[in-house]
This record gives C-alpha cells, structure tokens and sequence, in this order.
C-alpha cells in the first residue's frame, strides 16, 4: 500500500549531476544528503508516521523517513513548496506536500504560492499548469515520463480541425490537457466544475475536450449540447458497471462512489459521483462503514489515513504516470534542479487565459 513503486526504489543511489542547464547554473547542485536510518532520524519523523501509521507498515518507515526528512529540509533549502495530486501515494501526499488535493485546487495554489520553486506531484499536464499560472517561478517534475492518456489523445491541430467543423462554437477543455491543446481553449474546466463552466458561457452547444465519459457525465446534468472528443482516462476507463454490481452482490450494505472520468454504466451503479475533492468530501461528510471508492487507488489509502474509521474496499487501478512520481525523484529533483518545466512563450500566452478564466469563474 505505502511502497514506492517502478523505476527508482528507495535506497538506490541518486546520481547528483554537474551544473549544465540555465536552471542549474542559477540554483546549484547541493550535496546528496545522508539516506541513512539513525535515531534522529526517527524522532525527527515520528509526528509524519503517525499521519500515516494506518496506511505504511512499521516494517516500510525506515525506508521512507529518511528520504522524507531529507526532501523537507531541502524545499525549505530551495524555498521550494510541494504540490501533490490526490493520487499521489501516502509517503508523499501525507509526509512532504506543502499543499494537496485535485486538480483545480492545485491550479489555484500554483497562482499564488510564496516561493522560488514549485515541485508538481503528478503529471506534467499539471505541472504545466502550474508554470502557465506562475511563469516567474521555476517549475520541476520528478520525472518528466509522468504523461496522462487524456492528454496526449488530442493536439493543437485536432482542436483547429474541430473549430474548423463548427465555426462560433465555444470550446471548453479539460484541464487534462496539454498547453498546445489549451491554447486553442475558451475556457478550461475540471471534474468538479466542469458543469458549471459548461453553463456559464450562456449558449446551446459547446465542444468539451477531451474526456468523452466526463462529457458525457457533463451533458446527463445540464441542457447545453455537448460534441465530445473520444479521450479517456486509462485507469477509469478499466471499471466496469459488472464489477461494480459484482461488490455489490457480495456485500449489499457497501457504499459507491465514483470519479465521472469512468463509463456511463458505472456512474448508473454509483451512489454518489463526483470529482476527487468532492469524493473525499462525501466521505469526510458521511463516514460510511464500508466504502467503494471508483477512482485511483491511492487515494483511498491517503483518505483512510485521515479517517481510519471507515473501511475502504479498493478496487485497486493504479495510475502508471502518477506511480512515476516517487520519494527518490522528488529529492534528486531538488538535489539537482532537474527536470525544469519550460512551455513556448507564444504557446504560454494563450494557454494561459482560458485557465485564468476558469479561475475567475469561481470568484
């Protein structure tokens, strides 16, 4: 549940790089810190353990701690803040964010953190974001591989095509999209706003990109028309309403609730469908004895470490991209400045307003 996963296990070595990029020359390279588990090491990190001692076995703690303790001291170092997606797993959204949640509050923090640096935890769309809203400030991912399956189903030139096809019609883009794509946007949405934003532009038909069971959610709650784009999530996309009543049959007293990135017949098996806050939200609210929740595994587990209380049936899809992000980048990137996020100013222009839109809507 709490171990790290592909790419870098903990306790492999971190190679720290020579000074060569523009942001490396700025900042400098620090000194790979001690990985070591020592006593101070444990009293340093006994208040975060216990956030998390639900969810991370004891026998996993020395192995994380030390990389924990390390990438706290060193974002203070950088004046960096760590922003975390709800996906993110427990080590990391629990032990060394400085601010969590989903994609819209995450894109409404990055315009206004107090900081030199902003090290995203999730996916580059997001970090993307991140440096639209704050274009002053540099922006690393641990690992730039961290992609999404939304994103890269659709360009620039597939929106131009469609703008094309309906002339005068809006288009309203999921934030799960990459900058080139945004650029070509009105107005960006995520999955707990994404009705309203639809609704706000006071017209009968938009393009909504490019989630199609998203759109799909969007169009079963409100009258505006909405032509879709054929994008889906990969790790929603693998639920399937037979799964679901399958749970169901096997406990009739389990609470569902779902993400609306997943298909049409597993929302119409959901108690409740909402975006990742407001999932969270529900069950904060409502504390069910026992609950499904239809949405990345991790975060059932960083939510069950709040509210150990309540019995979580995981139906355990990971996320391969936000599964990238890992203790180990998160300090080699603070370590070596590495894996800087840099959009085409031309492109950051215009991408950046319909998100600033979207933002603006909330106030």
């Amino acid at each position: 549940m709490g171990a790290l996963s592909n790419a870098v296990p903990v306790g492999t070595p971190i190679p720290v790089m020579e000074a060569s990029t523009p942001v490396q020359r700025r900042y400098g390279v620090l000194p790979m810190p001690s990985l070591e588990w020592t006593p101070e090491i444990e009293r340093a990190t006994a208040h975060l353990y216990a956030k998390v001692k639900d969810v991370i076995p004891a026998v996993e703690w020395p192995f994380f701690a030390p990389y924990v303790h390390a990438i706290n001291r060193l974002k203070k170092e950088r004046n960096a803040v760590i922003l975390a997606h709800n996906y993110q797993t427990p080590e990391i959204f629990h032990c060394v964010a400085d601010v969590v949640g989903d994609s819209l509050q995450l894109a409404r923090e990055a315009a206004k953190v107090d900081a030199d640096v902003i090290v995203q935890c999730g996916v580059h769309f997001m970090a993307e974001t991140s440096k639209l809203l704050s274009p002053e400030k540099t922006v690393l991912i641990p690992d730039a591989k961290a992609g999404c399956s939304l994103a890269s189903s659709i360009t620039g030139a597939d929106v131009r095509l469609l703008k094309q096809r309906y002339p005068g019609v809006p288009v309203v883009t999921y934030v799960n999209s990459s900058a080139d794509v945004k650029a070509e946007t009105d107005i960006c949405c995520t999955s707990s706003n994404a009705v309203k934003v639809v609704e706000s532009l006071g017209v009968d038909r938009v393009i909504f990109l490019p989630d199609e069971y998203l759109g799909k959610y969007v169009a079963s709650q409100t009258k505006v028309k909405l032509i879709l784009w054929k994008g889906h999530c990969e790790v929603h996309e693998r639920f399937t309403g037979e799964e679901l009543r399958a749970y169901r049959d096997a406990d009739p007293s389990i609470e569902i609730i779902a993400h609306p990135e997943c298909p049409p017949d597993v929302l119409a098996e959901a108690d409740f469908t909402g975006s990742t806050a407001h999932m969270i939200d529900w069950v904060k609210t409502r504390r069910p004895a026992k609950v499904l929740m239809v949405t990345e595994c991790s975060m059932a587990s960083n939510v069950q470490a709040e509210v150990p209380d309540v019995n979580f049936i995981k139906p355990c899809n990971l996320c391969p991209h936000m599964k990238r992000i890992t203790l180990p980048k998160i300090l080699s990137a603070l370590v070596n400045m590495s894996e800087e996020v840099v959009i085409d100013p031309a492109i950051a222009e215009r991408a950046r307003l319909p998100i600033e839109r979207m933002i603006a809507l909330r106030a």
